[in-house]
């Protein structure tokens, strides 16, 4: 349960995280930083992207990703119609390597999601010139919820680019953000590695939808509930390093 769990509750919280536009120059008041970005079209989205940063207002959010998650990266392809992306997105966890595959629609800038759950994202305009910074909207049975991603090219971005991400979510309202660590390596692409299994959950968060979600926002909402999540992830890791 565990897996299911931790995998579902990271990707919940950057599963929107994608791909960068033409980007204009440095930008620093709060009404540039937060205005939204044209997107042109698909094939500009096309390729692969580290997870640098993110933010959200889910509670807890941020310290089960530093806690938890080492690393993660997409790769975003063409879908079957003409306003259809295919999102595969690996992500390192307590040493393993977990994976979903999403289908997304853009229209009118706006990229929307059904499944595992109601959401959707529009692009911010950066001065990072090979960066995204995807403002999405996530809504289950049990509320509405923000955050902000940071993805680059690059597996990492300079402290200014960072920086400016930063004060990003301080103009949007959001807690300060979680930093990834590239320095701990990343897994492996779709391909079959001997020497790290990827474990696939996107039928299992399909299936689950937003009933995990929803959980999760309950647990940690109770006085206590983030410590006693904490305690029980941390058990099922020992036991499972054991075996």
């Amino acid at each position: 349960m565990w897996r299911a769990t931790m995998a579902f509750v990271h990707v919940a919280v950057a599963v929107f995280s994608l791909l960068s536009v033409g980007q204009s120059a440095p930008v620093t008041g709060c009404e540039s930083l937060i205005q939204p970005i044209e997107i042109q079209g698909r094939d500009q989205l096309l390729g692969n992207w580290t997870y640098l940063a993110e933010s959200t207002d889910i509670t807890g959010s941020k310290f089960l990703t530093k806690m938890f998650v080492e690393s993660a990266w997409g790769k975003i392809t063409a879908g079957d119609e003409s306003d259809a992306i295919n999102h595969y997105q690996a992500q390192k966890m307590f040493g393993q390597c977990f994976s979903i595959t999403i289908k997304l629609i853009l229209e009118n800038s706006t990229l929307s999601m059904v499944q595992p759950y109601t959401a959707s994202a529009i692009l911010l305009n950066t001065g990072c010139t090979d960066c995204l910074v995807l403002y999405s909207k996530y809504t289950t049975g049990g509320g509405n919820y923000s955050g902000l991603q940071l993805l680059s090219r690059r597996s990492k971005v300079s402290a200014a680019e960072l920086q400016e991400f930063m004060k990003q979510v301080e103009c949007l309202n959001l807690p300060s953000p979680a930093i990834l660590d590239p320095e701990k390596g990343f897994c492996p692409d779709e391909s079959p590695s001997q020497e790290t299994e990827t474990i696939d959950v996107t039928s299992l968060m399909n299936d689950m939808g937003s009933d995990v979600l929803n959980l999760f926002s309950k647990i940690t909402g109770r006085d206590g509930g983030l410590n006693m999540l904490i305690k029980l992830l941390s058990s099922d890791i020992a036991g499972l390093k054991q075996n």
